[in-house]
């Protein structure tokens, strides 16, 4: 029997996301450190030019004093002078960049002092920087590189790690759904690492441990009434064997008889829920045995019996029509008589009941199944739709049990043109 609720697909892996979000988070990270190192490293350049000009200038600007002379690199009003330097303050040392690019010069850092009064000529250095900005070139690429390596081999590492993660995630979101499906005995177990999923599998535990004590002394406080009802109930049906014939005793028989059934349908969900109901197995005519069970409802109700259109007589697998199957009669007559019994008392006539193959449709043609016994199944002491009558709600809720035990199949759905249709597949 397929569960009434399935867990949603999920469209991108955890697994997939925890990667991206590392993988991001170290591209940032690399990136990150990448500009730092290149700032500083140009602004360390850039510091040691400005310094050696300066120096070069002061020595320059000592041996001209003195000698009159110029060492190498040391100009007088040099062509290639920044405007800001060509008229420094006196007896003050300053420092310009150049950044043009004239044949393989590069970009230079100019110190100038005049040499004298106002009116004297400027003394200039200029530091070239072309080899240093070379380097600077280099280590950003060998930064770029780096930095991709390190991707890659910590890509694999993060998929690894957000795997582990999501095994485990797996394994808490499983649980849950199997416990969401109706398996209370489904538990996660110890889970390694001591974190929050652990603390998750161990909450879903502990409530599914919860849940299940509260479901068993639900059913065990449903078959003790049920049981403690059963004597007085019968005592009452005898009672009212004894009363003298007419209008009120015919009614209270009536009364007396539907509590009697509640009772036995109570007695016998219980016996479901506590799996002690075993089917006894026989090779029947499904045909018949149908046939027999919408006989006895004493309903009227159109029963077909056919073969499917692809049935192979010499035994393909696909049971022809009349064929027998092995099942328990009794429990598949009470599967049959209880959806029959549902399509008079909640749908319209007429109701009728196909046989074919290993399937058994009771297609009635009132305002159809509601949603939530669509999307939920039959729950007892619910009916759903107000216009779908009155009723305790145990009929489904047997037949679903019962088809449980038997390996079958049951699906309810509401035709396109209106109608409740319930439909019973045993198993090949």
């Amino acid at each position: 029997m397929r569960p009434f609720h399935r867990l949603r697909p999920a469209r991108a892996s955890l697994r997939w996301k925890i990667a991206a979000l590392a993988a991001a988070t170290a591209f940032l990270v690399v990136a990150a450190v990448g500009v730092l190192v290149h700032l500083w490293t140009a602004q360390d350049i850039r510091g040691r030019a400005e310094a050696q000009a300066f120096n070069t200038v002061y020595s320059a600007m000592a041996t001209y004093r003195r000698t009159g002379t110029l060492i190498d690199g040391a100009e007088l009003d040099p062509a290639e002078l920044p405007a800001a330097l060509r008229r420094p303050a006196d007896g003050v040392r300053h420092v310009a960049h150049d950044g043009h690019v004239e044949g393989n010069v590069g970009p230079t850092v100019w110190a100038a002092q005049r040499t004298a009064g106002p009116d004297s000529p400027v003394l200039a250095v200029r530091v070239n920087m072309s080899s240093d900005l070379h380097e600077l070139r280099r280590l950003d690429v060998s930064m770029a590189l780096a930095s991709l390596v390190a991707l890659a081999a910590a890509a694999p590492l993060a998929v690894y790690g957000a795997g582990l993660l999501a095994r485990r995630l797996r394994r808490v979101s499983e649980t849950a759904g199997r416990i969401s499906a109706g398996d209370l005995d489904a538990r996660t177990g110890p889970t390694e690492g001591g974190d929050e999923v652990a603390d998750i599998a161990a909450t879903v535990d502990l409530m599914a441990d919860s849940l299940s004590r509260r479901l068993r002394t639900e059913r065990q406080f449903t078959a003790d009434v049920a049981h403690e009802l059963r004597t007085p109930v019968g005592g009452l049906l005898a009672a009212a064997d004894l009363l003298p014939r007419g209008e009120t005793e015919d009614l209270l028989r009536a009364r007396v008889r539907d509590l009697r059934g509640l009772v036995e349908d109570l007695l016998e969900i219980s016996r479901l829920d506590a799996g002690a109901e075993r089917p006894v197995r026989d090779r029947v005519p499904l045909g018949a045995v149908v046939s027999e069970a919408v006989v006895r409802t004493g309903l009227d109700t159109e029963v077909t019996v056919t073969a499917p259109a692809d049935a192979d007589p010499h035994g393909s697998g696909t049971a022809p029509a009349g064929a027998t199957v092995e099942t328990d009669p009794r429990r598949l007559e009470r599967i049959v008589a209880n959806l029959v019994v549902n399509a008079h008392r909640h749908g319209d006539t007429p109701v009728r009941v196909t046989v074919e193959g290993r399937t058994v449709v009771v297609r009635d043609h009132g305002p159809g199944f509601p949603r939530d016994l669509l999307v939920d199944g039959p729950r007892r002491f619910h009916t759903g739709a107000a216009g779908r009558g009155s009723g305790h709600g145990l009929g489904l809720t047997i037949a679903l049990g019962q088809a449980r035990l038997l390996g079958a199949e049951l699906r309810f759905e509401n035709a396109p043109d209106g109608g409740a249709v319930a439909t019973l597949r045993l198993p090949a």
